[in-house]
């Protein structure tokens, strides 16, 4: 039988490429929530999947628990963030109505946390799962993929730099000026350091050209020194194609830290409008680095980079696909787990590419031996 997944925030950057990569297949049977019914109307006639169905759900509504329920999902994708702030109601409600979860979560605390609700999933006998977008699900499979490489691993330095003309959303635009300017801790030098969102700039080196990238907070920071035990140094940064407005924000962050400017993220949306007052500028290509320093079995130093890059728009396309590869593994019965946990190792970098394979984005790896 198909599996009933239902796509909260269907109409958003990512979760309409979600739902679009889901329909027409005979393994779902697919549902589209979000809040205005005029709005997934015009989508479904859009992907021109006649079978879909439509529900208007608001996660913040008292009567989320029986809305679902009456829906019977039996995986519920959530991609309606941003989700700094936000609490475990929606993950809570899919448990009660015995329905796996995954959600697109970027924030630090909300992906980390979900371990909260381990005990509840395993009693219910299904899946919670947090941070199945580029970080830390991609990420974690591009070092998972590499760490063959080292005796002995000292560093992580990834980066993500999308294309100006790549669509975004007011949600991710506040997801990272929520942090602009505001300290982050990171781990340097085997031990708790304070940084601070969109500073510590440096030049990093993409497919695409080099562009300027500066500090952020997301979930890598806080999981990737327990999960690949004897790094010393993790540090994730992003940044814009335009200098001209990567360096703008770079300004906002100063004068966050200097105390002159309180909340960035509550101007979201006009920040994210003034970005588009330059539409012919840059490009739709945009890409991922990650870096892993250490040494070999021999003892010498080893630098392995993998390097990702996006065309054609298809940039967006990418956080997208870690819950596309979830709902088919559950689908074809072959993530057989329980529990609640961040998105890690639960497919591998092979997959994820695999379910690339019809978007315009290529990667290679680059090895160098001291």
């Amino acid at each position: 039988m198909a599996l009933r997944v239902l796509v909260i925030g269907a109409t958003g950057v990512f979760g309409a490429r979600i739902a679009a990569r889901l329909a027409h297949d005979a393994r779902f049977e697919l549902t589209l929530a979000g809040r205005t019914r005029v709005t997934l109307e015009r989508m479904r006639e859009e992907i021109g999947d006649a079978s879909i169905k439509l529900a208007v759900i608001d996660v913040d509504a008292g009567n989320l628990q029986d809305t679902l329920r009456k829906h019977a999902p039996q995986l519920v994708i959530h991609a309606a963030g941003p989700f700094q702030g936000q609490d475990y109601r929606v993950a809570q409600a899919c448990l009660a109505c015995d329905s796996h979860y995954v959600d697109l979560a970027d924030g630090r605390d909300f992906v980390a946390g979900i371990v909260s609700l381990d005990a509840q999933a395993r009693a219910a006998g299904k899946l919670v799962i947090s941070g199945a977008s580029t970080l830390p699900a991609l990420s974690s499979a591009a070092v998972d993929a590499m760490r063959s490489h080292f005796a002995s691993l000292d560093a992580i330095e990834h980066a993500i730099s999308p294309g100006h003309q790549t669509p975004r959303g007011d949600a991710t635009v506040a997801a990272i000026l929520g942090y602009c300017g505001r300290p982050v801790s990171l781990w340097r030098e085997g031990a708790w350091q304070s940084g601070f969102g969109w500073l510590s700039t440096r030049r990093m080196r993409f497919m695409g050209g080099a562009r300027w990238v500066g500090v952020c907070d997301v979930p890598d920071l806080a999981l990737f020194p327990q999960r690949y035990p004897g790094v010393r140094r993790v540090i994730f940064r992003a940044g814009m194609e335009l200098r001209r407005l990567h360096f703008s924000t770079w300004l906002l962050a100063w004068l966050v830290r200097l105390g002159l400017l309180r909340n960035l993220a509550r101007h979201a949306r006009r920040l994210r409008r003034i970005s588009e007052w330059f539409p012919h500028a840059g490009s739709d290509s945009g890409g991922m680095v990650v870096e892993l320093r250490g040494y070999d079995a021999q003892s010498n130093m080893t630098l392995c980079r993998w390097l990702l890059h996006a065309d054609a728009g298809d940039g967006p396309q990418i956080p997208a696909t870690p819950a596309v590869v979830l709902a088919r593994k559950l689908a074809d019965g072959t993530l057989d787990r329980s529990g609640a946990m961040p998105c890690m190792g639960l497919f591998d970098l092979d997959e994820a590419l695999a379910a690339l394979s019809d978007y315009a984005v290529s990667t290679r790896v680059e090895t160098f031996t001291a």
